[in-house]
C-alpha cells in the first residue's frame, strides 16, 4: 500500500520525464513524524551525487511541533538509498547525457519512507507554452462535449 505525503508538481513543468526510480531515504524521527502530517514541499529541491551516493538537497521538511528535544535542520542535506547498479546508471545519464536529476514525490511503502526519483531533461519556454496551450485546448473540447 502506498499513500502519497509530498507531490513535486512543479517538476512536471519544468522538466521532460525520462526514467523513474524509487529510493529509500535516511530521516530523523521528527522528520517522518512531520512527514506523516504533510508538513514538507519538494518544490526547489534536487539530486546530487556526491561520492557515489545519492543526496536529497534543498529539501523542506517543518521540525515537528511536539518534539521538544531533538528537532532538526528544516533543509538539511538527506541521503537516498539505491542499488549500486541504479546509481551507476543515473551517473551516466548525469555525466554523458547533461540531465538532471529531481524529487517527484515522497511517500509511505509498508511504513517506510520513499523518494520517486527521475532522469530528467529540462523544458525550454516555448515547450511551456505549447503545453499549457495543449492542456487549455484539451479542457475546452471536454466542456464543449459535456454539454452538447
Amino acid at each position: 500500500m502506498q499513500k502519497d505525503l509530498v507531490q513535486n508538481k512543479k517538476a512536471f513543468h519544468d522538466y521532460e520525464i525520462l526514467q523513474k526510480f524509487e529510493a529509500g531515504i535516511v530521516l530523523l524521527g521528527s522528520e517522518i513524524k512531520s512527514l506523516r502530517n504533510h508538513n514538507a514541499s519538494l518544490s526547489d529541491s534536487f539530486v546530487d551525487l556526491i561520492d557515489n551516493e545519492l543526496w536529497l538537497v534543498n529539501s523542506y521538511i517543518a521540525p515537528y511541533e511536539f518534539s521538544h528535544t531533538c528537532t532538526h535542520e528544516e533543509k538539511r542535506k538527506r541521503k537516498l538509498l539505491m542499488n549500486k547498479t541504479e546509481i551507476i546508471k543515473i551517473r551516466k545519464n548525469l555525466v554523458e547525457k547533461g540531465l538532471t536529476v529531481v524529487p517527484l514525490k515522497i511517500y509511505l511503502k509498508n511504513s517506510n519512507a520513499k523518494v520517486q526519483i527521475a532522469i530528467a531533461k529540462g523544458k525550454k519556454l516555448y515547450d511551456k507554452r505549447a503545453k499549457l496551450k495543449e492542456k487549455s485546448e484539451k479542457k475546452e473540447i471536454q466542456r464543449a462535449l459535456k454539454y452538447k
